[in-house]
């Protein structure tokens, strides 16, 4: 059986399978933006469903619609067991992409934004999302982890993670400050993964519907999940979770009949022969 829960930096236990706010506000980085009542019902809805972790950032916006905003007037005030986490780091360019980075005098103000957009007195979880739409690797993150690691101290954050980085970067970080997780793209680099179960901390794959196992739509997924009476997106996420117990899933969607899918894979089963098949 799947381990359903994780001790978040040793003192926040959280339900492997939560939620990302990254389509609360869009479906696509270009896309229109949704209807604000929609983003609410949905955050109501993976809160009764079990839902303890929220992630999101400030930068989950289109036009006036905030993933941040959503998530404080459907949950505000907050069950004591919510564990939200954010981004910090990216700058929204002028087709408001987020495609630049933030510079360590203005990381202050994004984390003292995050708070008084989603009501909160101290963040749970602040990542520093490094680099822009590219890949990991390739520049310092001392500099802007130790700001980071600053205000840890003052109190506005409790735990710290870094995200899109690579194995240099993630030690780099962690000679600042504790690092509890790492959230990059699952196919990046699965060493990340491995160094995550060494360290102790969490890895929170973005993009988790690619489970590590191929591409939505694949032959071995279809089949499995037929097999199952299950859907391949409830499979890869299944699978996702049942590869390691420091694995965190986070799938996003703006859609009611997609969270409920989503959130049923937190039950489903794989067998040995399952996951075997799967990865081929």
């Amino acid at each position: 059986m799947t381990i359903k829960t994780y001790s978040l930096g040793g003192d926040l236990t959280i339900d492997r399978l939560g939620f990302g706010a990254m389509r609360l506000a869009t479906g696509t980085l270009h896309g229109p933006a949704r209807a604000p009542e929609n983003g609410v019902a949905v955050l109501r809805r993976a809160v009764e469903l079990g839902v303890n972790h929220i992630d999101t950032a400030g930068f989950y916006a289109a036009g006036a619609v905030r993933a941040n905003e959503l998530i404080r007037t459907a949950l505000a005030p907050y069950r004591d067991d919510l564990v939200i986490a954010t981004k910090v780091g990216p700058l929204p360019g002028p087709d408001g992409v987020p495609s630049g980075q933030a510079a360590p005098g203005l990381l202050r103000g994004l984390v003292e934004a995050d708070l008084r957009s989603l009501g909160l007195d101290r963040l749970d979880l602040v990542y520093l999302r490094v680099g822009g739409m590219t890949g990991p690797g390739g520049e310092s993150v001392s500099e802007r982890f130790a700001v980071l690691a600053g205000l840890r101290e003052e109190g506005l954050i409790r735990h710290l993670g870094v995200s899109n980085v690579d194995a240099a970067q993630f030690a780099e970080a962690r000679a600042v400050a504790p690092v509890v997780a790492v959230q990059n793209r699952y196919a990046d680099d699965m060493g990340m993964l491995k160094e995550c179960e060494e360290s102790g901390a969490a890895f929170v794959p973005y993009f988790p519907l690619g489970g590590g196992i191929g591409p939505l739509g694949s032959a071995r997924r279809d089949k499995v999940a037929a097999r199952l009476g299950a859907t391949s997106a409830q499979v890869a996420l299944a699978a996702l979770l049942a590869g390691s117990p420091s694995v965190l899933a986070i799938p996003g969607t703006g859609s009611l009949d997609h969270l409920e899918e989503n959130l049923a894979a937190g039950d489903l089963v794989l067998s040995d022969e399952d996951l075997s098949e799967l990865r081929g």
